[in-house]
This record gives structure tokens, C-alpha cells and sequence, in this order.
């Protein structure tokens, strides 16, 4: 696969492991002959490393031999979080450490979970893009405070804390975006 063909969200084979493009900026050169550069920022879904590196555009990498599976959580206790292949029943475990920040994300019922398969050995967790996770504890907001946007920091559900606009109360739905943890939207 070509460095121009490889998008956000590809699984690619880097240096002999495999590795989810998570960024991806492209630098057009303004000479004539110059090459464009594709840079990549990475993680690696063995070690869990995050990796920067270059191609060119005539430049090329393998796709990764990998599958992702439907799951649901089962359960989770001190050390490991165990998955269950929707469509296979396979059951897959998940050491806490690795999924670290997914599990600022996850509920009993979440959907939308994919477990990440290289060579028949469970290396990650995807989560989906924004969830819906309930407002368990924050400040009430200040009257006369609404026509300024302040934000103010809540608790949600899963223990994750985030900053929300000022006239949330507990017990709201929100929206996060999984990806940098940020609010989006009442649910």
C-alpha cells in the first residue's frame, strides 16, 4: 500500500510490527522535482508506543495481517478485561494497562466495541469515535454566569472528568469524543 493510500485508522505493518496511523499531514513542497512527504503518527498495538515517522509518496507499506471482532464486555476484574466475540462467542481477555484510556469510555451495554485480532492474539481494544455517558457529579452553575461560555470540569459515569459548558446539571447525557476526551454535545 502506497503512502498515498494510507488514511487514519489503517493498520500497517512498520518496521516489522503493527501499527494504527492515528495522524496523518501531508507536506506539499513548493519546488519542482521535490518529493511530498506523508508524516504518520502512530501506535504500535503490541507495545502500545507511539510512532512518528516519514514516507515519501512513491514510498510503501504492507498491510497488516489483522482483523478486527465485534465484542461485548463481559467482565473486568483486577487485572484483565474479558471480551466476548459477538458473532463467535470466542472470549477474549485484555490486560487493564493496555486499554488504560478506552476504559474511561466504557459501560455495562457499550456497542460499537471492536477487539483488535493480530496473529489470533487480542492486542487492543477500538472503541467507537463519541459515546453518550451520564453526568454524576458537578458544581451547579452560577446564576447570571449564562452569557459567558465558561466551562466547568464534571464527572462522568466511568470516573473520566471533563470540562462541560457552564449550565450542565447531574444526571445529564452527554457526548464525549473518545479521542481526545473532550465534550461535544448533550445527548
Amino acid at each position: 500500500m502506497q503512502a498515498k493510500e494510507i488514511s487514519t485508522g489503517a493498520i500497517v505493518v512498520y518496521e516489522g510490527q503493527p501499527v494504527l496511523i492515528e495522524t496523518l499531514k501531508v507536506q506539499t513542497p513548493s519546488a519542482r522535482g521535490a518529493a511530498t512527504l506523508y508524516k504518520y503518527r502512530a501506535r504500535n498495538l503490541v507495545t502500545k508506543e507511539k510512532i512518528d515517522f516519514v514516507l515519501k509518496g512513491g514510498d510503501s507499506l504492507e498491510p497488516a495481517d489483522f482483523e478486527k471482532r465485534s465484542v461485548s464486555m463481559m467482565y473486568s476484574d483486577q487485572e484483565q478485561m474479558h471480551l466476548m466475540d459477538t458473532e463467535t462467542y470466542n472470549q477474549y481477555s485484555l490486560d487493564l494497562g493496555a486499554i488504560e484510556w478506552e476504559r474511561n469510555f466504557l459501560t455495562d451495554g457499550c456497542e460499537g466495541l471492536y477487539a483488535l485480532i493480530y496473529n489470533d492474539e487480542c492486542v487492543g481494544l477500538q472503541v467507537p469515535v463519541t459515546v453518550e455517558l451520564t453526568v454524576t457529579q458537578c458544581d451547579p452553575g452560577v446564576r447570571g454566569n449564562s452569557a459567558t461560555s465558561r466551562a466547568k470540569p464534571a464527572t462522568l459515569e466511568t470516573g473520566f472528568v471533563v470540562q462541560v459548558p457552564e449550565y450542565l446539571k447531574e444526571g445529564e447525557r452527554v457526548k464525549v469524543d473518545t479521542r481526545t476526551g473532550e465534550f461535544l454535545s448533550r445527548a
